[in-house]
């Protein structure tokens, strides 16, 4: 096995994710040359990734169908043994049908599974995590048991964040793409009303979230909190989740971020249930959610941009004292 392109090119979350087969597949093929395909925009996850030969960006706004052409020539001239499509969309199946791969493995709910010289079901009823079920792709060429998801920061990356570890503390990502899957700004000053002044609190998150960091900031009362939104990359912010005491994440990016680099993990699931096989895989990682069932949870796999109920009580009716208490088990693991 010489060449293998592994191909995702969802949310940042998914590539996260995604980066467990690049672990399995070089742990069996050490010499081979691995590669890949992701979108613009999430490239950045995988910058000086030591594993990989090369990443291949989809930039869609060069025109969806131009740049697909223009990669699937770039594909095709590779010559790859293996393309892995962990994506179940038509276009990146089509990639991979026709990408002149000896083999090529996806899952059947892809349009273009026929073509495939192997497909898989993507079961999400059989309480596996999606790590699990993206290894089934890779289980004809590998043995042993599931890879964690890793991502390498750079020197520069520590370094870049070491002023920032004075003092022990607390990482926030206080927001999501979907409404639902968002803890309520309210619930976060609520937290921060309570937590010791001795720790400092960064809050983490693209240039898109710092206003709403900052209006968090504005309410809160904590005497130490500073809003890194925008400030650092992704992988800045990773190595930064790595030594807190705690991060404080939504079921998203975040989440997956502190996954990649070991680091303890407070997940705040709302309209989400871990049950969905997305959850955190840090050595510490804990999840908080309503603790009475809710006729309307989960309400779907991916969130709304509003409660289709109006009340959004699943994550309401989560109490300060739950992500308290991750704290604390947080801070004893530490010691």
């Amino acid at each position: 096995m010489k060449k293998i392109l592994v191909i995702q090119t969802a949310f940042l979350g998914d590539v996260v994710l995604a980066t467990s087969l690049i672990e399995k597949l070089h742990a069996t093929y050490p010499n081979a040359q691995l590669d890949f395909l992701l979108r613009k925009g999430n490239e950045g996850l995988l910058k000086g990734h030591p594993l990989l030969r090369q990443v291949l960006i989809w930039n869609k706004l060069e025109g969806k169908y131009k740049s697909l052409w223009k990669l699937l020539r770039q594909i095709r001239s590779e010559k790859y043994d293996v393309v892995v499509n962990v994506q179940r969309y038509g276009a990146t199946g089509m990639l991979t049908a026709f990408s002149g791969a000896k083999q090529t493995f996806g899952f059947d709910k892809n349009p273009f599974s026929r073509f495939f010289t192997r497909r898989y079901t993507h079961n999400m009823e059989n309480g596996s995590h999606e790590v699990e079920r993206n290894q089934l792709l890779i289980s004809s060429i590998t043995t042993g048991p599931a890879a964690k998801p890793k991502l390498y920061p750079s020197e520069q990356d520590y370094e870049k964040v070491q002023p920032l570890k004075t003092i022990p503390y607390i990482t926030i990502a206080p927001t999501s793409v979907w409404f639902t899957k968002q803890y309520p700004a309210e619930k976060w000053i609520d937290l921060l009303n309570t937590l010791s002044a001795n720790y400092k609190v960064y809050l983490l998150g693209s240039p898109v979230d710092k206003a709403h960091a900052e209006s968090i900031i504005l309410k809160a009362q904590h005497p130490n909190m500073e809003n890194l939104c925008g400030q650092l990359n992704l992988l800045q912010s990773a190595a930064l989740m790595r030594d807190a005491v705690l991060n404080y994440v939504n079921d998203s990016g975040p989440m997956h971020l502190a996954s990649s680099v070991n680091a303890p993990t407070c997940a705040v699931y709302c309209s989400t249930v871990l049950r969905f096989g997305y959850g955190p895989l840090a050595d510490f990682a804990m999840v908080v959610e309503k603790e009475e069932p809710l006729y309307c949870r989960p309400c779907g796999l991916h969130g709304y941009k509003a409660c289709p109920e109006g009340h959004f009580k699943c994550a309401h009716d989560i109490r300060n004292e739950q992500l308290l208490q991750v704290l604390e088990l947080a801070k004893a693991k530490q010691l």
